[in-house]
């Protein structure tokens, strides 16, 4: 899982309060949409005024886009949560206000000369949050959430075969993710459950102490997270609360490893509280218990 952080993409953002659809009963997906001469006709009838200037507006970032001598831009298909670089493929006019309407990842093929949405055979579709141009305007970042494997192999992502294996002729069985510090750590940790079944020779891992002892793990979390409230208390250096937080995140991570739950799944919670207050949240989860 992969994270490519969006660097200079936040120069232009593609956000929509309405859903748009484009004309000539196109089918992608789930959806049907409508192509006409490649402008967007918005089917709210609510407000006629305010989806013609939402029209226009969108009509006025495609046009900002530096689309190659055959329209096309590249599109990268990006994980919301994890940050991983799900695909790579190419987009044009139309199939990112497709994507735009539909929320679905939607490029367009150049050996077919057709758009196509990734899941429309699969149903593993990435549901699109948000898009991003880059600085320049000539590539586009689909930000979304993947309803299952994007890889025809039936990887996570399509980014699996590392260069520098590849120079010292190492081929293992396993593809390897292309996995950034946090989750290669989870991925270690996993690795360290898996082993737990196999005597170990030698003194055991720290990973593995904890993964063995319940109690153990439990008192490290709250030391851990002691120390971190000591380092804002004892008004500490920033290095000081950063090792600190690196101490209560490997230790908490453990204990996710023993309960199942997988980084992602805590990303996807947080992601979904953006939008709503503490207090709300808080509130909700009484009325839930």
């Amino acid at each position: 899982m992969a994270i490519s952080h969006l660097h200079c993409l936040q120069s232009v953002r593609v956000s929509f309060p309405c859903r748009p659809s484009v004309s000539n009963n196109y089918y992608h997906g789930r959806d049907n949409f409508t192509r006409k001469s490649s402008s967007l006709v918005y089917a709210s009838t609510n407000n006629l005024d305010r989806d013609l200037h939402l029209q226009s507006k969108v009509e006025t970032v495609l046009d900002s886009v530096k689309w190659d001598n055959r329209g096309l831009a590249v599109a990268i298909a990006q994980n919301v949560d994890t940050g991983a670089i799900l695909m790579q493929g190419f987009a044009n006019r139309e199939a990112v206000a497709t994507t735009v309407s539909s929320r679905k990842a939607t490029f367009y093929s150049r050996s077919r000369s057709m758009l196509w949405t990734k899941g429309e055979t699969s149903n593993n579709f990435i549901n699109v949050h948000d898009i991003f141009l880059d600085c320049d305007r000539d590539s586009i970042i689909y930000l979304g959430k993947p309803d299952g494997p994007t890889c025809h192999t039936g990887s996570e992502t399509c980014y699996y075969t590392p260069v520098f294996d590849l120079l010292e002729n190492q081929q293992d069985k396993e593809d390897k993710l292309a996995l950034t510090t946090l989750y290669s750590l989870e991925s270690t940790i996993a690795q360290r459950k898996g082993e737990l079944e196999v005597p170990e020779s030698g003194k055991p891992s720290w990973t593995r102490r904890l993964l063995l002892d319940e109690k153990l793990l439990c008192s490290k979390i709250r030391e851990e997270a002691d120390e971190l409230c000591r380092t804002l208390e004892d008004n500490e250096d920033k290095p000081r609360a950063a090792s600190e937080m690196a101490d209560v995140l490997y230790h908490a991570m453990v204990l996710l490893a023993l309960k199942d739950v997988k980084m992602e799944e805590v990303l996807d919670i947080l992601r979904r509280r953006f939008s709503q207050s503490g207090i709300e949240e808080k509130r909700s989860r009484n009325s839930q218990a």
